[in-house]
């Protein structure tokens, strides 16, 4: 087993993995920004080390500094999280070079299903299903052209190497392409020093699914479910549940199935996450990208399943073998899960950092939030606007939703603003609650659910509880 591990991350999953670590007997070290020196993860960590000012750039991405770390506090394993280095290939290939064990997939695998342009080819190969569009990545204007007339408008521009909603671009005319792959490239250039760029179908008003897996490194390959995604603003997402609602039974495996074919292709190892879309009919799925590293939203799928996905993170990279096969993995209940985040939705959702001069977090039977916020702490602008996860579970899917809304009226933080009322109108609307939302609901209803003044009752929901 893993006997101390550098949390190479920060916030609510840089805790989260402490956490887990510690209930496993495994030593921490945490590392940390200049901004972050007060953080929990700092104070509850057996060590920490500071690795640079509070510039993402010259710290949680200097893997110099996180190496050095390691090697100095003697640690054997780096936990990536999610975000910063966890799907950067070259930083798992230089942990392996240093005698240090990436909990995560290995480098070779993250290329394979991080290059997003060449996991369309791949996936095609392993029979799963992929969307119309490019063979490849498209280099030129002309080749995004051609591509999307032999598609059909409207598509979607996508870098290569993107992930959280950078470089996208949708464009439904040949007229719009060229200004919108200009500048698709220019904000993949920036946000990941990767400007290439792959084209597909839009896939209109469908829903947003993925599926967790876990894989061994002695073959083995398991699902544990899957998760609803729909509700996103510019492809981020606010509110997930666990498992996704209006799946026929035959879909439900389907998409199982492949997204285990996914991982195998890639030769994965450890937790990742396969997303489909779906379309409006709930008939067709098809592959959209493959997440190797843990998600945001994992935490649902553990309060569905009983499975601890961090601590089997931790089991498989210290090279056990999955402790459960997948007749052996069921599903109770249903899960849901609000992000709220340190942002004003009535601002353009302009973030809002600051000081917490007052928190309380909702708790109950089935109630679970992830946060490193306290009181007198400081929510730092240089980072994801991220606060907190409350997560909600429930026998069905309409008492988790009523337990959702019972959690946001207790939610309370003083200081700064966060999206969390937003959050409980969209729980009350009714293509919500009969769960109808597609990835354009938000899009569809910001408007009439950024009037706060109205009030949760004014929704018809005649019917609404028949879900």
């Amino acid at each position: 087993m893993l006997k101390r591990v550098l949390i190479a991350n920060r916030g609510e999953i840089a805790l989260r993995i402490l956490r887990a670590c510690r209930e496993m007997g495994i030593d921490t070290v945490a590392v940390y920004s200049d901004a972050d020196a007060e953080s929990l993860p700092v104070q509850l960590a057996g060590r920490a080390v500071c690795i640079g000012p509070a510039k993402a750039a010259d710290s949680y991405l200097n893997q110099n500094a996180i190496l050095t770390a390691a090697k100095a506090t003697g640690c054997d394993g780096i936990h990536p999280g999610y975000g910063f280095l966890s799907e950067n290939a070259d930083f798992a290939d230089t942990c392996a070079k240093e005698g240090l064990i990436f909990i995560g997939p290995s480098g070779s695998a993250i290329r394979k299903a991080g290059a997003k342009s060449a996991a369309r080819s791949l996936m095609r190969a392993a029979n799963v299903p992929v969307t119309p569009g490019s063979d490849g990545p498209v280099r030129t204007v002309e080749d995004a052209l051609a591509a999307a007339k032999q598609a059909g408008y409207p598509v979607l521009l996508k870098a290569s190497a993107g992930g959280g909603g950078r470089g996208i671009r949708r464009c439904d005319s040949a007229e719009e392409l060229p200004a919108a792959y200009a500048e698709a490239k220019t904000e993949a250039m920036a946000c990941f020093g990767n400007d290439e760029m792959y084209l597909e179908k839009l896939v209109l008003r469908p829903r947003h699914i993925e599926v967790q897996v876990l894989a061994d490194r002695f073959g083995h390959v398991i699902y544990l479910g899957d998760r609803d995604c729909s509700i996103q603003r510019r492809n981020q997402k606010l509110i997930e549940e666990a498992p996704a609602w209006n799946l026929s039974d035959s879909l439900r495996k389907r998409m199982g199935e492949a997204a285990v074919r996914a991982a195998k292709a890639v030769g994965y190892e450890n937790a990742g996450t396969v997303e489909f879309l779906v379309d409006s009919a709930g008939e067709h799925f098809y592959f959209m990208e493959m997440n190797t590293r843990i998600q945001v939203e994992h935490g649902i799928t553990e309060l569905v399943t009983g499975v601890d996905l961090v601590k089997e993170q931790l089991r498989i990279a210290s090279g056990l073998a999955l402790e459960k096969t997948q007749e052996e993995i069921s599903l109770s209940g249903h899960a849901v899960e609000c992000r709220i985040n340190a942002e004003n939705p009535a601002q353009n959702f302009c973030s809002s950092p600051g000081t917490v001069e007052f928190l309380h977090f909702p708790s109950g039977m089935g109630v679970r939030v992830d946060s490193c916020l306290y009181n007198g702490c400081t929510l730092s602008p240089y980072y994801d606007s991220l606060a907190a996860k409350v997560m909600a579970h429930a026998p069905t899917r309409l008492e988790a939703i009523r337990k959702m809304r019972r959690c946001l009226e207790e939610f309370t933080i003083e200081g700064i603003t966060t999206n969390a009322e937003l959050a409980y109108q969209i729980l009350h609307h009714p293509a919500f609650v009969r769960g109808n939302a597609t990835t354009v609901f938000l899009e569809e209803q910001l408007t009439a659910l950024l009037d706060f003044s109205r009030k949760a009752d004014d929704f018809d929901l005649s019917g609404g509880a028949d879900v």
